[in-house]
């Protein structure tokens, strides 16, 4: 419990936007910070569990920020921060693959987009804790790099045979459109050519 307790007060003291948010607030109201995240995090659990549009909801927390703090990673000159975000991003987009086979049953579950939510903030928490850089590191890094030749020769292969069969759809194209023209071109020429004039013999003054 103090771990966790330890944990949340280090996130409370980094400088991103949910921790300036809540320094403004702090600021405004008089509230201590711990205090305004506690209950923000409290309504947040609560509208997951039984208001309306809570997936919507969910889908924004695990996209807006992230999209946010990875435009500020491309344009900070460390790449550090490059890294622990697009690491995030191989996770959402894996967990995105997963839950699109699953979401229709397990979207039945009381718990389930608060449970998502809480997935999605694990994953993006700063710090040695960050879920992404453990999910990546101890199941996807493993999994790639025991795979990831097969893969890349399945990869090579399906795109040369698309770039076969796109070779051959534009050459079939092509002579079916040349076989067009020169039909056409023959009755366009017979039409083209001037019709020869007809002169009347003059009568004799």
């Amino acid at each position: 419990m103090d771990g966790l307790r330890q944990r949340f007060e280090h996130f409370l003291e980094q400088r991103n936007l949910a921790t300036e948010a809540l320094r403004a607030l702090e600021a405004k109201t008089g509230v201590d910070k711990r205090y305004l995240a506690t209950g923000a995090a409290t309504l947040l659990s609560l509208y997951l569990l039984f208001g309306f549009g809570a997936s919507l909801l969910c889908n924004v927390i695990g996209f807006v920020y992230p999209a946010y703090a990875s435009i500020k990673a491309i344009e900070s000159p460390s790449k550090e921060d490059d890294t622990v975000w697009l690491t995030y991003w191989v996770v959402y987009g894996l967990f995105g693959l997963a839950e699109f086979f699953s979401d229709l049953l397990l979207s039945w579950f009381p718990f389930y987009y608060a449970g998502k939510c809480a997935f999605l903030l694990f994953c993006m928490v700063p710090g040695p804790w960050n879920g992404a850089h453990m999910l990546y590191h101890r199941a996807i890094r493993p999994l790639f790099l025991k795979h990831h030749e097969a893969v890349d020769s399945v990869v090579r292969d399906l795109g040369g045979r698309a770039l076969d069969v796109a070779v051959g759809i534009t050459r079939d194209v092509m002579q079916t459109l040349a076989r067009g023209r020169a039909l056409v071109t023959p009755a366009a020429a017979l039409g083209a050519q001037p019709q020869a004039s007809v002169t009347q013999p003059q009568k004799d003054k």
